[in-house]
């Protein structure tokens, strides 16, 4: 199968579970995650299926949004309440206080990695040297937090929605939250709602793709490796012209049936055969007049 399935992963499971268990559901090898998620953690996770896989980079880079609670008053060494309980202090903050310290992280932001995070350093995970009981000099990384919904305030726990770049530590974001209030703070609980324009509502549990799969219902739940590029205009490749198309050759406008008006400005296209193929992502060359194939799924 060629294409993506949107996961909701459980808690408790890794994103390499996910995958490995897919391997066996599905009876396919090639196919990958799109952007790990901590196993205490659940919602949307694309796993890409065979040529899908070329779409993985892609997928990763783009933007979250997820649902957290964070818990006032206790600081953990995990920055969530999995791990051990390093101070604890009264919270004492008005919700007025709370929306005030939560809009200085809007923006791009310098993020220290956690210590239990796969972040590697030295070719050894950051998670690995913190369960010897060590802890190592980590580099700050840039992240953008592009906006923080307050959704309810009932103290100590505080429900946010978070839109954000890849790479943004949410736990690190609610410990960072709470020492700005003064009063410690950590992450309760996490749902990833949307990734790679895939939201919660689309996405299904493990036992709910096997029954899928039981039923012969796969291809109900299977988004094809275009539904990633809707938001690129469609065109359609002249049948005598094809040929040019299955070799990965630049196209000339004139061999579209379709090309829809103004897209030469827009730059980026979805460039389809005849019976609905998908071929890949073709931009445009202004000096040569000319589209140029970007990404390209095509396999003959």
């Amino acid at each position: 199968m060629d294409g993506i399935i949107v996961v909701n992963k459980e808690q408790d499971y890794t994103s390499f579970d996910v995958v490995a268990k897919l391997r066996g559901i599905l009876k396919q090898k090639k196919m990958g995650h799109t952007g790990t998620l901590d196993p205490m953690a659940t919602g949307v996770l694309p796993v890409c299926l065979g040529a899908g896989t070329k779409l993985c980079d892609m997928m990763t880079d783009s933007k979250k949004i997820y649902r957290a609670v964070m818990l006032l008053g206790k600081d953990f060494d995990t920055e969530d309440v999995t791990g051990e309980l390093l101070a604890e202090s009264e919270v004492n903050v008005t919700e007025e206080e709370i929306k005030h310290a939560v809009k200085g992280f809007i923006g791009e932001i310098e993020q220290l990695p956690p210590m239990y995070s796969a972040v590697k350093v030295n070719g050894k995970k950051l998670c690995d040297y913190a369960r010897a009981g060590k802890e190592v000099e980590r580099k700050p990384r840039k992240v953008t937090i592009h906006e923080i919904e307050i959704e309810e305030v009932s103290l100590p726990l505080v429900t946010m929605k978070v839109t954000c770049s890849k790479g943004t530590y949410i736990r690190t974001l609610c410990r960072e939250i709470g020492e700005t209030l003064g009063c410690h703070g950590c992450m309760q609980s996490l749902v990833r709602i949307y990734t790679g324009g895939f939201s919660i509502e689309e996405a299904k549990t493990i036992d709910e793709i096997e029954k899928y799969r039981d039923e012969g219902r796969l291809d109900e739940i299977l988004y094809g490796v275009d539904s990633f590029f809707k938001e690129y205009p469609e065109a359609v490749v002249y049948e005598e012209s094809e040929l040019y198309a299955d070799n990965g050759n630049p196209m000339k406008p004139a061999e579209f049936t379709v090309l829809p008006a103004g897209v030469i400005n827009d730059g980026r296209i979805r460039v389809y055969r005849q019976d609905g193929f998908f071929y890949g992502i073709y931009r445009y060359d202004a000096k040569k007049d000319i589209f140029k194939p970007e990404k390209m799924f095509f396999a003959k």
